[in-house]
């Protein structure tokens, strides 16, 4: 009788934990009334991403009725809707940190508030907890074609920001989402050059070099630029210095590097500088490198190519044409119908 009752006792536990792992796994998967989403947008090396459900308006009223003005509302459908930040960025000019948060918001006829919390992982908008808010924006709904689901977007991208938009039925509203761009390039670089690329005279260039078109961060780009020198001294790093040397104000210097790397210019170095000149609007001096280069190495096709291309620029149709013969005696065959067309045009 006792071995019967221990006997129970053991199976009746283990029979109960069974039950609902099985229940589970004999469920069917079907879709859902409100599908999941997301939209990712970068932001220089910066990525947000909203993750997020998208209900139908389905011939019902929104505004007011189906999502009550002056109540938390979660911004979709189902769990919460979030908003991943890879980076530090302001929302509405509030500064946060990287990471996921959860989406809100308070919608009234006139005027929303966009709310982030730091809980990102609650069912919809049901525990809200306003003690765990980290950001609040007003913004102002404005009138929008209609769209049968909701939908979030990432409006108007550029190098340092973009805006981030709610839009369902006829209403839309949006809050600016912004990155400090340089910052985070830089840590980026630091990060980057701790791996692989600090073995090669590529990457301390490539480094230094973003530095120098966006004059920033002048006095450590120096020193990269040297790194990548003393590594391997090339056309590239030597110009990258000289730009550096010039932008710090020791224009000697800056020439004394560029005449040396002038030293060690291939035909392809001296083409790339030329068509740099071009897209400066130097054009004057953009055919000066091509002609130096054309002078240089008279048995490649390409420096008439690029002369002829520099002298169309400046206006010489006839001294672009003769050049362009002279590169299509040269040129491999998969380039022969672009110069002759080319010709053509300059007829």
């Amino acid at each position: 009788m006792k071995r019967s009752t221990l006997r129970n006792l053991v199976v009746v536990p283990v029979f109960v934990a069974f039950v609902p792992a099985a229940n589970a796994q004999m469920q069917l998967k079907l879709p859902d009334a409100s599908p999941a989403a997301t939209v990712t947008q970068a932001v220089g090396l910066a990525e947000f991403t909203v993750s997020y459900h998208r209900p139908a308006v389905n011939k019902r009223e929104v505004w007011g009725k189906l999502v009550p003005y002056g109540e938390v509302w979660r911004a979709g459908a189902n769990e919460n809707t979030t908003l991943t930040a890879s980076t530090p960025f302001t929302f509405g000019g509030k500064a946060l940190p990287a990471g996921t948060y959860g989406v809100h918001v308070l919608p009234r006829a006139d005027e929303w508030t966009f709310i982030l919390s730091k809980e990102s992982r609650a069912w919809g908008s049901f525990s809200y907890d306003e003690k765990e808010d980290v950001a609040r924006v007003a913004a102002h709904p404005a009138a929008a074609d209609f769209t049968e689901r909701l939908t979030w977007s990432f409006d108007d991208p550029t190098n340092d920001g973009t805006a981030v938009t709610l839009h369902w039925e006829k209403l839309r509203a949006s809050v600016p989402i912004g990155v400090d761009a340089k910052a985070v390039t830089l840590a980026e670089i630091r990060e980057q050059l701790r791996g692989l690329p600090r073995f090669g005279w590529q990457g301390w260039n490539q480094a230094a070099g973003w530095c120098l078109r966006n004059k920033t961060n002048l006095d450590e780009a120096a020193k990269w630029a040297d790194r990548s020198i003393s590594m391997t001294p090339t056309y590239q790093n030597l110009r990258t210095k000289a730009g550096l040397l010039e932008l710090k104000g020791d224009k000697e210097g800056a020439e004394a590097a560029r005449a040396k790397a002038q030293t060690l210019a291939t035909e392809a170095d001296i083409n790339n500088q030329g068509y740099t000149l071009l897209g400066e609007g130097k054009t004057d001096e953009a055919v000066a490198v091509f002609r130096k280069n054309a002078a240089d190495h008279p048995g490649s096709w390409n420096v008439w190519d690029s002369l002829g291309e520099g002298l169309e620029k400046k206006g010489d149709r006839a001294g672009a044409a003769e050049n362009y013969r002279k590169a299509l005696a040269m040129a491999p065959d998969d380039q022969k119908k672009r110069i002759t067309d080319t010709l053509e045009r300059l007829k």
